[in-house]
């Protein structure tokens, strides 16, 4: 039973910090048309909601959905040129969320 009971006051813990915005990331990450999207960009490539619309088989108005949610989970990142916005994959916020994963799992063992 004070297993169940120790089980119970984890459980209404504060989530720590570091794992605050990460179920965003990972929400973001389990739709197939993002997890396409991401793909397309190769390291520190830059790329516009036309690029990947004309890339892929969504329409634009889907990749700009698409899009929003990968920058609302800091999966990309975004900079406004003249008309364009250029997106490109923050790669270190990526590795940051899955190192902070891997060190539950490594702890945890």
């Amino acid at each position: 039973m004070s297993r169940l009971f120790d089980m119970k006051q984890s459980y209404s813990a504060a989530i720590p910090p570091e794992w605050q915005g990460m179920s965003r990331m990972f929400v973001a990450l389990g739709d197939e048309h993002r997890q396409r999207i991401l793909l397309m960009f190769e390291r520190d490539e830059r790329l516009s909601v036309n690029q990947i619309a004309a890339a892929s088989a969504l329409s634009r108005p889907a990749v700009s959905h698409h899009l929003k949610i990968l920058r609302e989970a800091e999966i990309l990142q975004s900079n406004k040129e003249g008309k364009q916005i250029w997106h490109w994959v923050d790669r270190a916020r990526i590795a940051d969320c899955l190192r902070t994963v891997l060190g539950f799992i490594e702890d945890q063992q």
